[in-house]
């Protein structure tokens, strides 16, 4: 069963999509927000044949939540009702800097020689 992965932000979303395994996602696509916002990831979500969607959720470093959490909380109950699927909250924080640790790694320093395959990143999530 795939995974849609969705990341809210004020101004564009951004979609990861998950193998067939749920085991590895990559990047999709970048949704401009606004109104029917919910209804093209539902789109999405049924073209792809996916059975979860994740909807980050950005909250604060002692885990309040803000506006941002309150707008993703919002997106995520209008995309459950726009596709008919379970939509998931994920918690992101510390996300970003997995992220940048992850390109980090995976980017040999000059003149370096890389020896075996780089070591895999596990996604929260998935």
């Amino acid at each position: 069963m795939r995974v849609l992965a969705v990341d809210p932000g004020r101004v564009r979303v951004g979609l990861a999509l998950s193998d067939e395994g749920a085991r590895l996602a990559t990047p999709h696509s970048t949704l401009p927000g606004g109104a029917g916002l919910a209804a093209r990831i539902a789109e999405v979500a049924k073209d792809a044949g996916v059975g979860t969607i994740v909807v980050g959720l950005p909250r604060r470093l002692d885990g309040s939540e803000g506006p941002e959490a309150e707008a993703a909380r919002a997106l995520a109950a209008e995309i459950s009702a726009a596709a008919g699927l379970q939509v998931e909250l994920w918690d992101e924080r510390f996300t970003s800097s997995m992220a940048e640790t992850a390109l980090k790694i995976s980017r040999p320093r000059r003149g370096a020689k890389v020896a075996g395959a780089q070591p895999g990143i596990q996604q929260p999530g998935l």
